[in-house]
């Protein structure tokens, strides 16, 4: 079996795809790629950033750097989602 169909369960009768298993299984891969997307764009920014001449290790400056950087863009990255999440029920409330 090559995997690319084995996520997606057959129920109902008939073998028929249930749609609400299949909304909620398409639900977490969006999840799991927008959790790469910010791991992936947080990396490259932050080691830009912090990393003058990469090597075997980092020196203390490079830690604390890096550390906060990623602290800072992860608290950024949430207040950005929580307003468009608001702005997104608030726009639904209206329609």
């Amino acid at each position: 079996m090559d995997g690319f169909g084995s996520d997606f369960s057959a129920g109902g009768a008939g073998g028929k795809l249930d749609t609400g298993t299949i909304m909620e299984q398409v639900k977490v891969q969006i999840a799991v790629a927008n959790a790469q997307e910010l791991l992936q764009r947080m990396t490259d920014k932050c080691f830009k950033k912090c990393i003058g001449k990469p090597g075997s290790t980092l020196d203390n400056s490079e830690q604390k750097c890096l550390a906060m950087c990623m602290d800072r863009y992860m608290d950024s990255w949430n207040i950005v989602s929580r307003t468009y999440n608001s702005r997104l029920q608030k726009e639904r409330a209206r329609m």
